[in-house]
């Protein structure tokens, strides 16, 4: 019996004294669209292209940074996200509509450029040759900002403490640095050639 009057009381409170019931919830107004779903789904997808060839084109990648890909989906989804909270909507369907727009775009780009490779060419950038016969590649260095200590520190993260140790250093799509190592007759034979 207490805790009914309780609940009574709370539901009869007012929201900083306008009236507003505690209680009350616009159903309609939370679910109803308060733009155009066909405009949802333009302005997500113009965000969504723009986005995507900012980060592909103009900013470079980072040494083992997240893909651009995946960078992309998660600023778009929780912007999108926040105003369909926050109310900038107005309500729940528009920021579901244009969430739903992004994945659909972000999924459709990962299923083409997986089945069309001239496609992938396109989405993801190639690997990039930073070493080669233990020799660094200062041209493709300087392309991506890596300098020569960043590198080294790559380097040895995969075991590496002499560069003549390696014979390919690629930074991949994604940032990552890949090392192939020389095997071992692999440079005592480039040894061998310089003596002779």
């Amino acid at each position: 019996m207490v805790l009914f009057r309780k609940l009574e009381m709370a539901n009869r409170l007012t929201l900083f004294g306008q009236g507003t019931d505690l209680m009350d919830v616009n159903w309609h107004e939370l679910f109803a669209l308060s733009v155009s779903p066909i405009e949802l789904i333009v302005r997500g997808s113009a965000m969504y292209w723009f986005l995507f060839l900012a980060f592909r084109f103009v900013l470079k990648r980072d040494v083992g940074a997240v893909g651009i890909a995946d960078l992309l989906l998660l600023v778009i989804i929780a912007d999108a996200s926040q105003n369909a909270m926050a109310g900038e909507y107005r309500s729940i369907t528009d920021g579901f509509i244009l969430v739903g727009t992004i994945i659909g775009w972000n999924y459709g780009l990962d299923f083409i450029a997986y089945h069309v490779p001239q496609l992938r060419r396109f989405v993801e950038p190639q690997p990039l040759c930073l070493v080669r016969d233990g020799r660094m590649l200062q041209r493709n260095m300087r392309r991506e900002f890596i300098t020569p200590e960043e590198l080294s520190a790559k380097l040895r993260e995969h075991g590496v403490t002499d560069i003549e140790e390696v014979a390919a250093a690629y930074m991949e799509s994604d940032g990552e640095i890949s090392v192939l190592k020389r095997k071992d007759g692999d440079s005592d034979k480039e040894k061998k050639r310089k003596v002779v």
